[in-house]
């Protein structure tokens, strides 16, 4: 199985920003333990603070994997161009979140992206990611 990990804005500050709320692993450190308990999943990652790139590589990825796991970052509460890509492409979307985006700001409760997606995983820190990828497998 080949899986891609999308992450949106401000995820490549993990392990160093609002610690409380994400963490204190950087998503490299994540990347390696989780290639390392699945070894038998070929795991791509990108990351991008620029909403064009991201729907680029959504364009890209739904013809060359068999999943996405997207974590649009602060996108998924104002980006109806990344529900479109997502929309219009035939590989699978899974909407991840570290944190629990219901209990946080009223602005994070609206996701553009939920609709168009396989399904949804949030709450549960980096383990967020391995939910995911345990869903496709």
């Amino acid at each position: 199985m080949k899986l891609l990990i999308i992450n949106g804005p401000n995820l490549n500050l993990l392990g160093v920003r609002e610690k409380s709320i994400y963490g204190e692993t950087s998503f490299d450190a994540y990347m390696e333990a989780l290639r390392r308990e699945y070894p038998d999943v070929a795991i791509g990652y990108f990351q991008s603070n620029i909403e064009g790139e991201l729907i680029d590589k959504l364009h890209e990825a739904g013809f060359s994997y068999d999943g996405i796991i997207l974590n649009a970052g602060a996108y998924t509460h104002t980006s109806i161009a990344i529900a479109d890509a997502i929309a219009a492409i035939e590989t699978p979307v899974i909407e991840v979140h570290i944190s629990n985006t219901a209990k946080r700001e009223e602005f994070r409760h609206k996701s553009y992206l939920t609709a168009v997606c396989r399904g949804v995983i949030t709450g549960f820190g980096l383990k967020s990611y391995e939910l995911a990828l345990r869903a496709f497998l």
